[in-house]
Parts: C-alpha cells; structure tokens; sequence
C-alpha cells in the first residue's frame, strides 16, 4: 500500500464499538502500514444493549485474530432460541444445530472448529466490545477513548477534517461513521433515513444478577428466550453464569397512549409473563432502566467522497432476529476489504462502491422485512399474506399476496449473500419450517422428489461479482436475470460445476461432497443438505429446472413439522449421542 504524505491517516473511525474496531482490526491484520485512528467518545468499559448475536460473527472474529480473546471471556455459547410466539402459546425451540450436535459438556475456551463454526455468542457488551477495541489497538490501531467528535469539516460531499472537543483538528484520506445511533457523520453529511417499516417499537431494559443461576445446565451453552406479551415480548439472554439482560419490547405509539412510567411498565412486563417472573425470583436488577427508539430505519446511501457508514448508524433492523451485531460486524469487515481493494486499483472504484452500499442496504431491508412478517404472524400487525407481498418487492418481484406467501414458503428469501441459502440465522428448511408453524399451512418443496436437475442460464447476462478472501475481493463468474444473481462461488460454485458434468442428483450431490468440505462442519452429510437446500432456491428462482425420471434415487428435503432444529418443547426429539 502506497502512503499518502498529504494525510496524516489513512483512515479515522468514529466510535469504538464493534462496527469501528471490527474495521481497524481487518485493515491492519492485513497490512499493518494502514494508519488508522479510533475516536471513541466514551471510556470502556461501558453497558451497551445488543448481546445477542448470530453464527455469521464467529468467521469474522477468526479471521481478525479475535476469536481466542472472545472465548476466553466466557460468554454463553448461543445455541439458538426459545420462543412463545405464532399460534401457540406453547414455547417452541430453534436451534443452529441439532441437540445432538452439542456436546452435554461444552469445553471452554473452545476452537473455532465443528459445531462451534455454526453456532454464536451471547455477550456482556461492556466486555465484548472492550475486547474488539483493546484487540485492534493490539494490531496497531490508534484508539483515544474519552475523546469526543463535536464538529465535522464538511465541503460539498467530502470531509476535511473532524474536530474534537477539545479544538484539534484530525485530517484523514477516509472517514468511517461508526458512532451507531449518534450518526456524527451521517448527520453531518446530510443522508436521508427511510423508516419503511410498521416496527415503530420502543424498548426498555435492566440487567439482573443471581448466584444461583451458575449451577444451571445451560450456563454455557443456552439460547436467548422470547415471550410473547399482548402488547409486545420480551427478550431474556443469559449474558454470563450469574448475569442476565431482560427486556421489554412495544409499539412505540402503544406505549405513548398507554400513560406508564418506563418502570412501571417494564416491571409488569417481566412479572407478567410466567418464566420470566419466576426466573427472577431472588434475582437483584442493576436499577437502572434504560430505553431506546425507532429501532427499524435505513439510509438512502451509505458513502460520499471520502466516507462511509458502518453498523447501526446506516440501519438496524428490529432486535426480534438478533441482528444488530451481525450486521455490524459483518458490514465492517465489508468496508474493510472495500477499502483495501481500492487501493489495489484492480476494481473500477465506482463498482466497489456500489457493490458495498447495495449490499449493506439490501440486507438491512431483508432483515427489516423477515421482521415484520414475524410480527404479522402473532396478530399485531397486517395480514400475513398481505405482508409477504412487500417481502417479496424488497427482492424484486410484484407478486399478489396469495402468490408472494407461496414464494416465502418456498424459501425465497435470502440474506442476498452470493452463493448461501438463508436469512437471520435460519437455514431454508428452518424457513419452511417458521411458515408451517405461524400459519397451519405446510410448506411447499419444489426440489423435493426430483432426481434430474439440470442449469437454466437462458436469458440470463454473464458478469463478475466479488468474493471475499485473505484481505482481497476475488472476481468470481456470475450471471444476471432480473433482480436475482447466480455466482460460482461456495457450495453453489460446486453445485454448478457438478451441473455442468451431470444431471442426477446422487452424482451431483457425490461430486459436491469429493470437491470442497462446507467448513462449518467435517460431517458430509451437513454439506449434502446444504447443497439440497440451495438447490431448492436455485429452483425457486429459475436457475434450475428440476424433473422425476424414474427408477433413480431422488432427493428427499421434506420438512417435519417437529424437526431436529425447529420443535416444541414439550416434543424434544431423542438426542442419539452427544459425545
């Protein structure tokens, strides 16, 4: 990398959390001539809400060099969720994995390997983040704590500079705005915030404290729990042995017309809902309740001149899916790779650009909309149908309502990641599985009992697209129809070389398996579902056409309504081994 003399830095951040340092770690851990400087405007440790994470995290905290340091900490391994919710009022559990994939005895701290590639963390925050900034000063980032940006130095889109509580000025070749909800930049620069969304909800939370949950047999590998309340739920998530963040979640207008104090409020919230009571019997809150608004919102663009928006500053989506941290952290190492490639100069600047900002926009709308429709299935918002039609707009297609719950029920949506199946940390046949549970109504497979499954690139424009790798955006092959992209990369890669070879699915899947290990598992046959499951979207889309010849093996993707990953609790299914 070429230094710029006229800079002092290559790149000052804006706030120290996990968007910023999650940033400044991946640029230096790949070449450590990045000058980077972290303005954080507080002193960690601080209290920060948003402990729940998802799988994608656990990939990026490894490749910055993080994952040892965040296990170390001891944070509850999230295996997945617990919910009241839909049509009953009988807790149902969703897992990352299958129950017989965790082993009765977690050994801490623990690899990056197995099923702890596919599962998460709950974290205490004030530690978490401590961890990600403390890490990334370690690489060679420049932090200043306690050192407020008051002023940014705009001209026309570009900054010149950003000046500091104390009058000193910092001038940099690029600015991030990882601030989250104080947007310094974002406001400074004037970007447009979109609320499209009826999730108009407003949250209060405490955390609360008791010795005794330590002997609990989930202590280290849990999951969060959601209840459902008439007017709301609530989240509960294990953040250490002894220490639990619970939360009330409303209708931001509700709460308003209701008249209650936030106390008032959140303490009939928690008391109110069974479990939750009694699992705070003898517990002692901190006492300090905290709120926050408008949790559903995204910008128009997330870059200018010489700037970017990363984390909860350019969007969040509603906390139903625990995605906030995802998001984040996954769009920072986005940003990261970004800016490295730029200054490669291999990428047309304006591709990268786009690419970024179309990526990080479009995936906080998807998690907005999978959001709603999981608030419109407990009766609190519009009709499910009809909500599946705007679900299914946000992915560019104009379909009825009747039409769009079909598409959703086949699995259509996607985190418009290239190459993977899946949204908010559920797998497509955990999708299916959501529908069959909200609405009575058995979801459809398309793929399901063919064996000839054969691409369809008719109509369809050849292009590239990037894939990210060891600190560079590798150029794959790709093609284009309509809104919806096909790229040779991943599993899906595999798959369409194996298509190319044959068109019976038991060689196609023989040859998936030969070719490439999924990583997140050793086990072959986590990779042959895998590859079902992305063939179901492939067919879904168009971009195979799927037939039964007989008297050959087919490909069976049935979905039970009680499964290994999505079951009610009363219907636990039998874990066969655990070693």
């Amino acid at each position: 990398m070429a230094i710029d003399p006229a800079f002092e830095w290559d790149v000052v951040i804006v706030g120290g959390g996990p968007g910023g340092s999650t940033t400044g770690a991946m640029l230096r851990k790949y070449d450590p001539r990045w000058r980077v400087l972290i303005l954080e405007r507080e002193q960690f440790p601080r209290d920060h809400i948003g402990e729940s994470q998802l799988p994608p995290i656990g990939a990026v905290l490894e490749e910055i060099g993080c994952w040892e340091k965040v296990e170390r900490a001891g944070f509850p391994v999230k295996i997945g969720a617990t919910y009241t919710w839909g049509r009953t009022t009988e807790p149902w559990v969703f897992g990352f994995v299958p129950e017989e994939a965790v082993p009765q005895e977690v050994e801490r701290p623990g690899t990056y390997n197995g099923w702890r590639r596919q599962v998460a963390f709950q974290v205490d925050r004030s530690i978490y983040d401590k961890v990600l900034l403390d890490h990334a000063a370690e690489l060679g980032c420049v932090v200043r704590e306690k050192t407020p940006v008051r002023k940014i130095l705009r001209e026309g889109d570009r900054i010149e500079g950003v000046v500091l509580e104390n009058g000193e000025t910092i001038r940099g070749r690029w600015y991030v705005d990882a601030s989250g909800n104080a947007a310094i930049i974002r406001r400074a620069m004037g970007v447009k915030v979109d609320v499209p969304t009826l999730l108009q909800n407003i949250a209060f939370w405490d955390y609360w404290t008791k010795d005794e949950w330590a002997s609990e047999r989930d202590a280290k590998a849990t999951r969060i729990h959601i209840r459902s309340l008439p007017y709301g739920w609530i989240w509960n998530i294990r953040l250490s042995a002894t220490r639990y963040s619970i939360g009330v979640v409303c209708n931001a207008e509700w709460y308003k017309q209701s008249g209650r104090k936030p106390a008032d409020l959140y303490m009939e919230g928690v008391r109110s809902e069974p479990s939750v009571g009694k699992r705070l019997e003898g517990a002692t809150p901190r006492g300090k309740i905290e709120s926050t608004i408008d949790w559903s919102y995204v910008v128009d663009r997330t870059y200018g001149e010489n700037w970017f928006l990363v984390g909860e500053c350019a969007g969040f989506a509603d906390p139903i899916l625990s995605a906030g941290l995802t998001l984040t952290q996954v769009g920072a190492k986005e940003l990261a790779y970004t800016l490295m490639e730029m200054n490669h100069g291999e990428w047309d600047r304006d591709t990268l650009l786009k690419r970024f900002d179309e990526l990080q926009i479009r995936r906080v709308r998807q998690h907005m909309r999978f959001a709603e429709y999981w608030y419109s299935t407990n009766g609190l918002f519009m009709a499910v149908r009809e909500n599946c039609t705007r679900i299914a707009a946000d992915s560019g297609l104009q379909l009825n309502p009747d039409d769009a719950f079909r598409w959703l029920s086949f699995g259509g949506m996607g985190d418009d990641v290239a190459g993977q199946a899946g949204v908010g940390g559920y797998s497509v046949a955990a999708v299916k599985q959501l529908m069959n549970r909200f609405t009575g109504q058995k979801a459809n497979w398309l793929a399901n009992g063919k064996n000839d499954f054969r691409l369809n690139l008719r109509g369809a424009q050849e292009g590239v697209l990037g894939n990210l790798e060891g600190g560079r955006i590798h150029k794959v092959q790709c093609w284009t129809r309509g809104q919806r992209t096909l790229a040779r990369i991943g599993v899906q890669g595999s798959l369409i070389t194996a298509m190319e070879q044959t068109s019976d699915i038991s060689e196609i899947l023989a040859r998936v398996v030969e070719a490439r290990s999924l990583g997140s598992a050793d086990d072959p046959g986590v990779l042959t579902r895998y590859a079902g499951e992305l063939l179901e979207v492939l067919v879904q889309d168009h971009w195979v056409t799927a037939k039964l010849k007989r008297g050959r093996p087919v490909l069976n993707l049935a979905t039970p309504e009680e499964g290994q990953l999505i079951f009610t609790s009363s219907k636990r299914p039998e874990v066969r081994s655990r070693e």
